[in-house]
């Protein structure tokens, strides 16, 4: 069987991204390793509290080699823009999700909204990549 263990968000600073996903977001680092014998890379993930499952990789944009000066001004272009990157997070209750979440510092995009899938709301990291907060209802539940 294949699963999908982790996704990941294009961050512009590692630390920022790891304060915003954990303290505001509530997300808890699932790893944090920094491997020297391959110029000090950092895998970074984090995940929902007590789930093993997929976690978030919190990517640092890399530089030359891996990514030439053009294709790294246009991953941060897209990532202003909020295109860079979307992660779908589900909650059993939106709008308490939405209010906690907000008293911790997450600026909302849009409110909780009645949806025919459930109630949806929206927010950026501060990297701008887009993020979703859900309670999904039904058939559209995964």
């Amino acid at each position: 069987m294949i699963s999908i263990g982790s996704a990941q968000l294009w961050v512009r600073d590692q630390d920022e991204a790891l304060e915003f996903w954990t303290t505001k977001v509530g997300f808890e680092v699932k790893v944090d390793v920094t491997m020297a014998e391959m110029g000090n890379f950092r895998w970074l993930t984090v995940g929902p509290p007590g789930d093993d499952g997929t976690n978030v990789v919190l990517m640092a944009i890399p530089g030359e080699p891996i990514m030439d000066g053009t294709t790294r001004a246009q991953v941060e272009d897209l990532m202003s823009k909020g295109f860079a990157g979307t992660i779908f997070l589900q909650t059993d209750d939106c709008q308490a999700s939405y209010e906690g979440m907000k008293a911790r510092g997450v600026e909302f995009t849009s409110e909780p909204e009645e949806t025919p899938y459930g109630i949806d709301c929206g927010f950026t990291d501060p990297s701008g990549n887009s993020a979703r907060l859900g309670q999904i209802k039904g058939q559209y539940a995964g």
